[in-house]
């Protein structure tokens, strides 16, 4: 287990340096993270190489047995590289260029990006090849973070153009054909006619738009490849790492195709930002630990836990005493079996002096550093539980492609599937059920409960294996928007939604309607569910049941002939079709009907209080985590705010 700090040596004078990873160790650290924006101080003019700053930054964290985690420092380049080639500057949607001055300004597509990319890499891990002291590469940091994900420059064109030229086989026809460039006289002689999808009166193609999204994906995860291979090349034993920043489901790329070059992924933990009026609230702190955790479908490191006030520009919420450090345990509860908190010392220059650190610019020990202190005392207990894998009953499933398609066409002014997500995993998180979160082409058929929130995009092998899980006794849950465009993002003549599994669920769509309320139409229990009523609202598909039992119907007088939520049971599983977006309360209700087929135990709690199990065998412990600014009892066990308590769970 690694427990550390970030650490810029780089930002103080030299003579700080001793002190700072005296105090670093005190505070119970094994582990640094360094020089991931130091490109200019290693190169400071082309081709002249200088390590030697952070040799004796490594000499003295070996003096104290500290370990390091080094990064390439790619995500900020020089200036004299800018001046050099500025056609490695990425470009805004309006074609201004990206000034230089900020971080992640390069483009992805520029060869020379590859070419000095390569030459620092080579150089960097060459230098320290064999360094036992080094235990981890981080490639970059936070790719595709705050926008650097789009670039709109001729570089780009000319990649997009060549990417579509060989996706097509060389076939403009063809592209036409399955574009449907006919609407609006749209149609290409030669790939190099084809546009970026830049604001255009009314809306591009949405085939168009789509493939740009998986080209925008597809550049990105080549570049994170393309240095992972290289740490390995020139170091076989290296193990090649990257901080991935919050909101990866809103991002142009995959981070699930990234993680794939790595062998550890790692995230940036930031429950609250500047500018929040207050934290996330705790079950979309989970979701995103969760999400993380299935990249690669394993433990994971955090890199940057926040312990102090956060905001570049705009300074942040202060996490309440003891409240960061109970973050950082949940973090653990759901997978983390590494932290590092951001940063060691807040700074006093540049753009991130309002990113306070364990100690401020004052540089005194205080509150903070003696909650980080007890938090690495303790939780080093426990290292053995927390190395353990999470094994959960429950998936829900992401798709790149889906995601994409909903960024493109909206269709609801109030539909965002990550927020849809994330009602249906409260569902679970309430009742202490853990769940992954997980992209679709990772295997799901060991769970016994799979969630499909909002895939829009169907596709023929996906729906065998959703199938097939069905059929070995699963139960899957599909929403509305689900299997409505094939692969291409054009809607299928001549189907029925859900395309391809309307068998399978016992429904067809009749018709859809986009609302602008949240609770636009009353809902109406069936069956099992009969008495209970509640409002829905965002969508809904108009359920024509063919051999489905109805669980809520609509209660509008328009459509009331039609269902609202339906439940297939087969001779192997349970097919639920959630047909609108729902109120909290029906929500839960309905996931706990489905807990309840799949005899899955719950674990009540009172609000704001998680109970987690980590670890197997004499390693087993129980997590219970107060949220609350107050004290509450829990499993009979008194919690103070913001209080984290661990106990045997034999």
């Amino acid at each position: 287990m690694w427990l550390g700090v970030d650490y810029y040596p780089e930002q103080w004078d030299p003579a700080l340096m001793g002190a700072d990873m005296d105090a670093i160790l005190e505070m119970g650290s094994n582990v640094i993270r360094i020089a991931e924006f130091s490109w200019h101080l290693m190169e400071k003019t082309e081709g002249s190489y200088d390590f030697s700053f952070f040799d004796k930054v490594i000499a003295m964290a070996k003096e104290r047995g500290l370990k390091v985690i080094m990064g390439t420092p790619t995500a900020a380049i020089p200036a004299w590289l800018a001046k050099k080639h500025p056609s490695i500057l990425s470009q805004f949607e309006n074609g201004q260029k990206r000034a230089f001055g900020g971080r992640h300004i390069y483009c992805f597509n520029s060869p020379e990006m590859y070419e000095y990319t390569e030459k620092i890499i080579r150089a960097l891990v060459g230098h320290y090849r064999g360094e036992r002291q080094i235990v981890a590469w981080q490639i970059d940091n936070e790719i595709g973070h705050e926008g650097s994900d789009l670039c709109w420059c001729p570089q780009c064109r000319r990649a997009f153009q060549s990417y579509l030229r060989e996706k097509f086989g060389g076939d403009v026809d063809r592209l036409n054909d399955t574009y449907g460039t006919a609407f609006w006289s749209q149609e290409y002689n030669d790939f190099d006619e084809i546009p970026l999808p830049a604001e255009t009166i009314a809306a591009h193609n949405p085939a168009l738009r789509l493939d740009w999204e998986r080209f925008r994906s597809r550049s990105i995860q080549r570049f994170m490849d393309f240095q992972a291979r290289l740490v390995r090349e020139i170091d076989p034993e290296a193990v090649v790492m990257h901080d991935f920043p919050g909101g990866g489901l809103d991002k142009h790329v995959s981070y699930a195709d990234v993680a794939r070059s790595l062998d550890v992924a790692a995230y940036n933990n930031y429950p609250v930002w500047g500018g929040q009026k207050e934290p996330l609230p705790p079950h979309e702190i989970a979701f995103g630990l969760d999400y993380i955790r299935g990249l690669k479908g394993k433990n994971f490191w955090i890199t940057e836990a926040i312990m102090g006030a956060q905001g570049h520009d705009v300074t942040g919420f202060l996490p309440r005493p003891n409240q960061a450090r109970m973050w950082s345990y949940q973090g653990m509860a759901h997978g983390c079996c590494s932290m590092l908190y951001f940063r060691y010392r807040g700074g006093v220059k540049g753009a991130e002096q309002f990113c306070c650190g364990i100690i401020d610019a004052d540089n005194v020990k205080g509150r903070k550093f003696y909650e980080v202190q007890r938090f690495f005392r303790d939780i080093s207990r426990y290292a053995g539980a927390m190395n353990d894998p999470i094994l959960s009953d429950v998936a829900i499933v992401y798709d790149y492609d889906s995601l994409a398609s909903l960024r493109i066409q909206r269709q609801s002014v109030l539909l965002d599937s990550q927020s849809e997500m994330k009602k249906l995993y409260k569902a679970f998180y309430d009742v202490n059920v853990p769940v992954d979160v997980i992209p679709a082409e990772a295997d799901f058929s060991g769970y016994k409960v799979v969630l499909l929130p909002q895939l829009i995009i169907t596709k023929p092998e996906f729906r065998a294996r959703a199938e097939a899980f069905v059929q070995s006794g699963g139960t899957l849950v599909l929403t509305y928007r689900s299997a409505v465009k094939d692969r291409d993002n054009n809607i299928p003549f001549g189907q029925r939604m859900p395309v391809g599994y309307t068998g399978l669920a016992g429904v067809t769509v009749v018709e859809t309607e986009s609302l602008q309320d949240l609770d636009a139409f009353p809902l109406v229990g069936q069956g099992d569910f009969a008495g209970s009523t509640g409002a829905g609202g965002i969508f809904r598909d108009m359920l024509a049941v063919q051999d489905a039992e109805v669980l809520y119907r609509y209660g509008d007088a328009f459509y009331n002939e039609y269902a609202a939520v339906t439940r297939k049971k087969l001779d192997g599983g349970t097919v639920y079709y959630l047909g609108c977006g729902m109120e909290d309360a029906i929500t839960a209700r309905l996931m706990a009907a489905v807990l309840a087929d799949s005899r899955i135990e719950t674990t009540p709690s009172p609000d704001g209080v998680e109970i987690v199990t980590r670890g197997a065998g004499d390693r087993k412990v129980r997590m219970l985590i107060n949220h609350n600014d107050h004290a509450v009892e829990a499993g009979g066990v008194a919690l103070e705010p913001f209080a984290c308590v661990i106990q045997p769970a034999g």
